[in-house]
């Protein structure tokens, strides 16, 4: 079932869970999300950033909404961190059903001014608005970049800039960052802060840089009102540890039919942990 994230999110936020978005970025990738999520009967967003839109091809995103639409599973197809209007276009007529606007490098009123373009262009074609204010941290271990300085989200702006762009969901900066940390980084979340920016906003919100981060804090997030969280590190160290593993093992394999399965089988694990630990396990039934 596809349909899109306000959709989605509306019942995340209603219910205390948090819908999981993997990052799609290949096809093994999307077999695994899609299995788990079907036979979990558990729903979930396929994000697809837009290195990823390059790299893969509009003919991918054709594949994503087949499987989204022959299963009762809710699937929304979501463009994460789309810096570029061109982009939000390119997703729209692909088939996208919910696009993200990250403007939060630009100015808070150039961040507004773009952000309502995007929700004027989406909105009646029944597309999403996702949008971030304040900046995501950068581990140096992701292509999604980030700010070596994290700013935090501020409360009362945020209810300012929902009002003025009409935004769906709103991605807070409480703390986290892109990529997997190294040892000498911690991660930490400020839990009170996003308390301050839920009793002044009311849709849905949304954690990026969600790989590595203490499990403990993350479900801490969702009971306090967190309905998203992004996931795209995690899960792609799981697959490829193993598809290293597999390969040393057998060096003399050339099939992807012999070598992705048992590396989609580890990703699933975290893929299932994660539904788990976000409250959205066996939930589509609410839809």
């Amino acid at each position: 079932m596809l349909i899109n994230m306000k959709e989605l999110l509306k019942k995340a936020d209603e219910k205390g869970f948090a819908v999981p978005a993997f990052n799609i970025g290949s096809e093994a990738i999307l077999k695994g999300v899609t299995e788990s999520a079907n036979e979990t009967n558990t729903p979930v967003i396929l994000a697809i950033h837009p290195t990823e839109h390059d790299y893969l091809g509009d003919s991918f995103i054709s594949t994503c909404i087949l499987e989204a639409q022959k299963t009762k599973v809710p699937m929304v197809i979501h463009l994460d961190h789309g810096g570029k209007f061109e982009e939000i276009l390119r997703a729209i007529r692909c088939g996208f059903t919910s696009v993200m606007i990250d403007a939060s490098h630009m100015s808070y009123d150039e961040n507004v001014k773009i952000t309502q373009k995007v929700v004027e262009v989406s909105h009646p074609l029944n597309v999403s608005v996702e949008a971030e204010l304040g900046t995501i941290g950068n581990t140096g271990t992701s292509y999604e970049g980030g700010a070596n300085d994290i700013i935090y989200t501020n409360p009362d702006e945020a209810k300012d800039f929902v009002n003025k762009t009409g935004i769906d969901t709103l991605a807070v900066a409480i703390g986290t960052a892109h990529g997997l940390y190294p040892k000498n980084m911690k991660p930490e979340l400020k839990l009170d802060l996003l308390k301050e920016i839920r009793d002044k906003v009311n849709i849905p919100l949304v954690l990026h840089g969600g790989s590595g981060n203490p499990d403990s804090e993350i479900a801490e997030s969702v009971k306090i009102g967190i309905s998203k969280i992004n996931i795209s590190s995690d899960i792609k160290h799981a697959f490829y540890t193993e598809c290293r593993k597999v390969l040393a093992d057998n060096p003399n394999w050339i099939e992807p039919n012999a070598i992705y399965p048992p590396c989609i089988k580890e990703m699933k694990k975290v893929i299932e942990f994660k539904m788990n630990l976000f409250g959205a396990l066996g939930k589509a039934d609410l839809y």
